[in-house]
């Protein structure tokens, strides 16, 4: 009898501890719940996109936008473009996983919570795009795993608190367009931004510049988050698979060492993934779709809804259940296998971020298909603006053009000097540069070469790119390099200042018995400005600000892609530091290298005619 009672009460005790967690499992998900229902209180929604935020229930994992782990805890709130109003809740602070908080892109006014220093697991803020006033909150130097800061384009005030320099993980720093006072910090973390992560404020001038970028340690990964470790982990090895043919890839080491170059022997790595599978999976910022998801938003890929079509697949408009309108990149040449491949280079791309660069939002990967989805741009593309826009709508202007041609320059620095591995473009043109609602430039298709060639075993000899636009090294090699860009980039100009197609331009110089670079240069030098600049700009601009543009663009479509400037060094140009000295400088070597120039000399061996032996498919899309 006594042995039962033991056994009864044993009993009893166990289900009085499980009882015990579970009521603990819930007020913790209901503090939580409380929090975001909190923050849904001061907001004001007239998209209902919070309709599913219902405080009655246990716990907020089953509402729109919110995420949780294992334990039913909130890992990730995004909010993001969701024509949100009204304030920020210091409740905020009360969601210990928390680890993504978007809230980017919305007409939230007031401070930034001081309490969001509390969210200890945090790894990206993102209040960017917002009508937030205030100080930055010192707090935020306790979020020990913040890797992403953006808090641009609102109007903050103060000075950047000092202690944020202490945060070792941060990767992305984002302060422009505030009211910002005070110095900048080159300390710490601060050692790797650039002048572009703060302009447009009031900071004192520095005279100063920042050292080369350094690598943060990357926080331990946890139990919530192998999976994200794993890819990541595999990012570097998955890039390089993607040259089988054993082309080494430039990495960039930490700023004391010297860049090395590595050769890695490439693996196959083989798994299926149903076409219809559920569950919502993100890659740190990067969500997985399923392709029934991609389908019902783009009507089944109809025809009605391409945007463009383009040498790496077919563009759809979209729209996602949440409201938010993407446009939806279906690759061409999808074989079977190389998912894993697909996937850790998708990761990779993913990584790059700057307010230039088309931001990738998600992807979609079965065994046949391979999608990218990315944010809808209203403005659409340059050259969409340049040559087939409604009559409608005003011609670009030229503060405008100049206004891409800086924005799109930086994108490409970033791609070259802040990514590791380097990330080349392969086909720059105007069809390639996104506008946003401001008429900024965002780069798209960056990385995409590599991403279509990863089952490629001949990739050096493997041309991509668009008839006018492909650098002669590239063109008679295979081999690519940031210099490739830095010539696509060029000719890019001229489209922006000419408004017509690269192609289109050689034709006119071959009809004055030139070559392009030749025949630009003689128009420049005869102050023929007319039959270069675009007719539609009807006149408005500025002589002297075109000439600097053409020299830009001639500097870097120079045969040599040694002579050609770095993209660092066009933005500088861009910025009006150094171009008059790069312009007399090859003025000169031009004038001593035109005594040695052969009359026979063939024309631009970059312009393809008829008789090239490269497939038409491998040059196409829209220029």
């Amino acid at each position: 009898m006594e042995r039962a009672v033991t056994v009864i009460s044993g009993s009893t005790f166990v289900c009085s501890v499980l009882l015990f967690q579970l009521i603990i499992s819930r007020v913790a998900a209901n503090s939580e719940g409380d929090a975001l229902n909190a923050l849904k209180t001061s907001l004001e929604d007239p998209k209902h996109i919070l309709q599913s935020w219902d405080a009655t229930l246990v716990n907020p994992c089953t509402w729109f936008h919110v995420t949780c782990n294992s334990e039913n805890s909130v890992t990730r709130v995004d909010l993001g473009n969701a024509f949100l109003s009204g304030q920020l809740v210091s409740q905020l602070g009360q969601l210990p996983n928390l680890q993504y908080l978007q809230l980017y892109g919305n007409n939230i006014s007031g401070e930034i919570p001081v309490e969001l220093g509390d969210l200890t697991n945090l790894v990206s803020l993102d209040l960017y795009s917002n009508k937030l006033v205030g100080t930055i909150p010192p707090t935020l130097a306790r979020l020990s795993k913040l890797r992403f800061l953006r808090l641009n384009n609102n109007s903050l005030t103060g000075t950047i608190p000092l202690l944020l320099t202490t945060v070792k993980s941060l990767q992305v720093l984002e302060l422009s367009n505030n009211n910002l006072t005070g110095d900048i910090p080159v300390n710490g973390s601060f050692s790797q931004f650039t002048p572009i992560s703060f302009q447009n404020n009031h900071f004192n001038i520095i005279t100063v510049s920042p050292p080369p970028p350094i690598v943060p340690t990357p926080p331990a990964p946890s139990a919530g988050n192998i999976a994200t470790a794993t890819i990541a982990g595999g990012v570097a090895a998955g890039a390089a698979l993607l040259f089988a043919a054993g082309a080494a890839l430039l990495f960039a080491a930490p700023a004391i060492s010297p860049a090395y170059r590595r050769r890695i022997k490439p693996r196959d790595h083989f798994f299926d993934v149903p076409a219809e599978e559920g569950p919502e999976v993100h890659l740190g910022e990067l969500k997985r779709f399923s392709l029934r998801e991609l389908q019902v938003a783009t009507d089944a890929f109809s025809n009605n809804n391409i945007l463009r079509i383009g040498g790496f697949g077919k563009v759809y408009k979209g729209r996602l259940a949440d409201g938010s309108l993407v446009a939806v990149k279906r690759l061409k040449e999808c074989t079977q296998g190389g998912e894993l491949r697909f996937q850790t280079e998708v990761e990779m791309i993913s990584v790059a971020v700057h307010r230039n660069l088309l931001r990738l939002h998600g992807f979609c990967m079965t065994p046949m298909e391979r999608l990218l989805v990315y944010p809808y741009m209203a403005n659409g593309s340059v050259a969409s603006c340049l040559r087939d826009r409604p009559e409608s709508q005003s011609p670009l202007a030229w503060p405008v053009r100049k206004q891409i041609a800086l924005g799109a320059a930086r994108g490409l620095a970033y791609l070259h000097d802040h990514c590791d591995p380097k990330i080349i473009h392969r086909d720059v043109k105007a069809a390639n540069i996104l506008l946003d609602e401001e008429f900024e430039a965002l780069v798209g298709d960056f990385g995409l070469a590599k991403l279509m060639d990863y089952k490629d075993t001949h990739v050096t000899t493997d041309v991509r790119g668009t008839i006018g636009h492909i650098a002669p090294e590239y063109l008679s090699t295979g081999k690519s390099s940031e210099k490739t860009d830095v010539f696509g980039y060029g000719v890019m100009l001229l489209e922006l200042i000419t408004g017509k197609r690269a192609f289109d331009l050689a034709r006119l110089a071959n009809e004055n018995d030139a070559m392009l670079l030749d025949w630009v240069k003689g128009l420049l030098k005869d102050k023929k400005l007319e039959i270069l600049v675009d007719a539609d700009m009807q006149g408005n601009y500025i002589d002297e600000e075109v000439e600097q543009l053409i020299q830009v663009a001639l500097l870097c479509m120079q045969d040599s892609p040694m002579k050609r400037p770095k993209m660092s060094e066009v933005v500088r140009m861009l910025e009006g530091d150094g171009l008059a000295e790069k312009w007399e400088e090859w003025q000169k070597a031009d004038m001593s290298r035109e005594e040695f120039t052969h009359p026979d000399l063939p024309n631009a061996p970059w312009l393809v005619d008829s008789t090239s032996n490269i497939p038409p498919d491998e040059l196409s899309g829209p220029r």
